[in-house]
């Protein structure tokens, strides 16, 4: 595809690193869009999304360069070069929600309340982001002769060249798109603050540990040789979402009028 979407002398526009910033003000413009008329002013998403901005690019990161290490050791300068791609979305949700979770909690705001009216934006963000995936070339599937299968031609493409690929980056974004009006809806007809946020975490983790059958990049280490740590991390946080959820519930229940 195209890692580099134009030259103007020694500077390059990466397409990863554009569909990456485009993906943030999307998911910033329509989660401001949402908190408005729940009487949450615009600025103070803007600042909540820097913290998610800051702490999911280095949560992302560093678990990107852990589960790839050795791919780094011998040229550690290249931990820093994310604009050619390797961000593992798992460990930026993990840093976010905790860096997130603090400022909100020092703020004063209602963290759930918070993580409803953003997890919408979050899902349609990620969605143009893996478009930058796309591009770039990582996150590639492994070979396939589905008719929808894609190939790689360009030599800085981080995907192989010349065979064809299950389009993975696609399936994301596509999983993404359908994740986000599942959210849409559900934020309108949510019980309790958190329904939609935990239901985010669930069926994102779902749907991404079945892409995860068809991802060909290297995917660290495996558990049982079968699941990767994606999809462990993955499972994990489904299970404490899913926990969550069902306490949630019950103190609804428990709080409505027979």
């Amino acid at each position: 595809m195209y890692p580099v979407l134009f030259h103007i002398g020694k500077f390059n526009l990466y397409t990863y690193g554009l569909f990456v910033a485009l993906g943030f003000m999307t998911a910033l413009r329509v989660s401001q869009k949402i908190a408005g008329p729940q009487g949450i002013p615009g600025p103070a998403i803007t600042d909540i999304f820097l913290v998610i901005l800051l702490s999911a690019l280095f949560g992302a990161r560093l678990l990107y360069v852990l589960i790839n290490f050795s791919d780094f050791k011998t040229n550690l300068p290249d931990i820093f070069k994310i604009w050619n791609g390797g961000l593992v979305f798992f460990g930026g949700f993990i840093a976010s929600v905790i860096a997130t979770a603090v400022y909100l909690k020092i703020k004063n705001f209602n963290i759930w309340k918070i993580a409803d009216i953003i997890s919408p934006g979050i899902a349609l963000g990620h969605a143009v982001g893996r478009i930058g995936c796309f591009f770039a070339g990582c996150c590639y599937g492994k070979e396939s002769d589905l008719p929808f299968a894609i190939k790689f031609t360009n030599p800085d493409s981080l995907a192989p060249t010349g065979v064809y690929l299950h389009p993975t980056q696609l399936y994301s974004v596509f999983s993404n798109l359908i994740l986000f009006f599942i959210l849409l809806y559900l934020q309108k007809r949510k019980k309790f603050n958190g329904m939609v946020f935990l239901i985010y975490v669930m069926l994102y983790s779902l749907f991404r540990s079945v892409i995860e059958f068809f991802r060909g990049d290297p995917r660290g280490n495996f558990i049982f040789d079968f699941i990767s740590m994606s999809q462990g991390i993955g499972f994990v946080i489904s299970l404490v979402a899913f926990i969550f959820l069902i306490k949630l519930l019950r103190r609804y229940n428990g709080s409505s009028p027979a």
